[in-house]
């Protein structure tokens, strides 16, 4: 048994390694780590087909992978980790609320874990660019209460979780702060925020994800509102 680690930020990514840490405090079963060599933020479901997927084996249960966060899932799956019995996605820098787990390399791993038939959980960390940068320590601190609660339930076939952290201010004694509380919720269907600044015939993306649409009740409303925002989602 194996709980296999990735990401779209890449494999030297903070919140990766919150992750990591999170697990060790949940479970004793080795931990691989099977993350791209490099950035893929936003890369969606993208998978490499027409050449050949090369991997750094930085140790023995350490993979750096030149490609996508889906094909991460597919290699550990299948080839690098087969005893994985979880494969868990983050912890994005950023949110991946409603409708942006179409466009998150991050959801795109776990989507596909499930397709292949392994558990999955998706973990990532809002940030509001109002309030100063996020603690990862914070985060990490989240993920194993979430970690604790999600893999004792029940998982359909074919459902992965898909899991977002709020910003909150940071707190001077950071290890005695209360944990959010845990919510389950649907997911928006709001579209992103879409406009653009044109120069001729540049177009350059300006949303305002904080200032997104909410509905309440929804994924988007309750990290905005400083919870933990959990959403169960079908293939």
């Amino acid at each position: 048994m194996a709980i296999a680690l990735t990401n779209d930020d890449g494999i030297d990514a903070p919140g990766l390694l919150a992750l990591r840490q999170a697990v060790k405090c949940v479970s004793d079963d080795p931990i691989w780590v099977i993350a791209p060599n490099r950035h893929l933020s936003g890369c969606g479901h993208q998978v490499t087909t027409q050449a050949a997927i090369t991997v750094e084996r930085r140790t023995q249960r350490e993979i750096a992978v030149a490609g996508t966060p889906a094909d991460c899932s597919r290699l550990a799956v299948r080839h690098l980790c087969p005893q994985a019995r979880w494969l868990l996605s983050g912890i994005n820098f950023g949110g991946n609320l409603g409708v942006d787990e179409y466009i998150s390399g991050t959801v795109a791993a776990v989507r596909e874990a499930t397709i292949l038939g392994v558990r999955a959980i998706a973990l990532s960390q809002y940030r509001d660019r109002r309030l100063p940068e996020i603690s990862w320590e914070l985060s990490r601190r989240y993920a194993v209460a979430v970690l604790r609660d999600l893999m004792a339930r029940p998982l359909a076939e074919g459902c992965f979780w898909n899991v977002n952290f709020p910003h909150l201010p940071l707190v001077t004694d950071v290890a005695s702060s209360p944990i959010p509380e845990i919510v389950f919720c649907s997911a928006s269907r709001r579209p992103l925020p879409t406009r653009f600044e044109t120069s001729g015939d540049r177009f350059v993306y300006q949303g305002d994800y904080s200032g997104r649409d909410r509905t309440a009740g929804d994924d988007v409303d309750i990290c905005f509102s400083g919870k933990i925002a959990v959403t169960q989602r079908q293939l």
